[in-house]
């Protein structure tokens, strides 16, 4: 940590080098304004160059991202950046590859995309805005709109079963899924930070508010008079204790998860499940991601963070390997091995 902060005084890089001179052209209070504001603080304390960050797109609100970051950018089209922030990747390894989309983007017609991009741990940021509704187009329901909701394409109420990212992402073999808020900048910004530091995909949902076509979608999570009872803080080593009296729990009982109240029928502080955002075995981390109100608080933070091989290496060894056993060394030998022929 001490020589990334020597590498940023160095760069001397502030929040402003990375501001567009464009003008934001989301809605007044959308949630992807404070989005961008953390973004803004996360890249100058990252300790990399300014030319060395690329924001991929697709469509949808979030997907105008790379306008608003004075950074490289490549507005794709839908469904497809997954696989075009892969290619950027694997082009120039050096680069900070960070793909932005909507849960309609990412989860509809770039569903494909999304999961093997996740399985394949290509070494990119995925920041994925869930506001569940389709913004852009005026109000239909998303893969993520909870059942019942009544929209333009679903005027007497859903009747589809709605994905968990969490879940979709841990269940496509992911090593790193977060969860954060569009009302808390500060703690936005900490999770993209160590997004950024984890090697692989790192996935972190942000559940945004859509002023216009969902408002208030997610009040029970981010209300203020309901906040502290439907968010629980995953901190690495720490118990997830939450609650305006802090006297509430998560205790693993058996092979399920359920709330507990800390000072009632013996239950004490050591109960509590202790996060352990490392380990291997995604149960745990699959279970806490799934969590939703009313019965449960949904968890905050770095869910899973799992070190393994990336993509990119394993292609690299990959190369190497085969330039170390290969027998084709040059141009003269490509032409002289297999099957040749004589012409006379």
């Amino acid at each position: 940590m001490e020589n990334q902060n020597i590498e940023n005084q160095v760069l001397n890089l502030t929040k402003e080098d990375f501001s567009s001179n464009q003008l934001v052209k989301w809605c007044p209070g959308c949630g992807d304004h404070a989005i961008l504001r953390a973004m803004e603080n996360v890249f100058p304390n990252l300790g990399i160059k300014k030319e060395d960050f690329v924001v991929v797109s697709g469509i949808g609100c979030s997907s105008r991202f790379p306008y608003y970051m004075n950074t490289y950018g490549f507005h794709g089209i839908h469904g497809r950046a997954a696989a075009l922030a892969t290619g950027v990747k694997l082009a120039n390894p050096k680069l900070s590859v960070w793909m932005i989309s909507g849960d309609g983007d990412s989860m509809a017609i770039g569903g494909n995309h999304f999961i093997h991009v996740v399985r394949r741990n290509v070494d990119i940021n995925l920041l994925l805005f869930n506001n569940r509704i389709y913004g852009l187009t005026k109000g239909q329901f998303s893969p993520t709109t909870a059942k019942g909701t009544k929209t333009k394409t679903s005027p007497q109420g859903t009747y589809e079963r709605p994905f968990n990212p969490g879940e979709l992402v841990i269940g496509a073999q992911g090593n790193f899924f977060a969860r954060a808020v569009d009302v808390n900048p500060k703690e936005m910004t900490e999770i993209f930070i160590e997004a950024a530091k984890h090697k692989g995909t790192s996935v972190c949902e942000v559940l945004q508010n859509c002023v216009i076509f969902a408002q208030g979608v997610h009040e029970i999570i981010t209300g203020r008079d309901t906040k502290d009872d439907y968010q629980v803080k995953c901190e690495h080593g720490k118990p997830l204790i939450f609650g305006k009296e802090k006297n509430k729990g998560i205790r693993l009982n058996g092979t399920k998860l359920e709330v507990v109240k800390i000072g009632e029928n013996g239950i004490t502080e050591s109960d509590i499940l202790v996060h352990d955002k490392t380990q291997a075995d995604s149960g745990i981390h699959m279970m806490l991601a799934r969590m939703m109100p009313p019965e449960f608080p949904v968890a905050i933070g770095v869910i899973r963070s799992v070190a393994t091989e990336t993509f990119n290496d394993a292609l690299d060894n990959l190369i190497e390997s085969e330039k170390q056993n290969c027998k084709v060394k040059n141009m003269t030998d490509l032409l002289n091995s297999g099957d040749t022929w004589e012409i006379k």
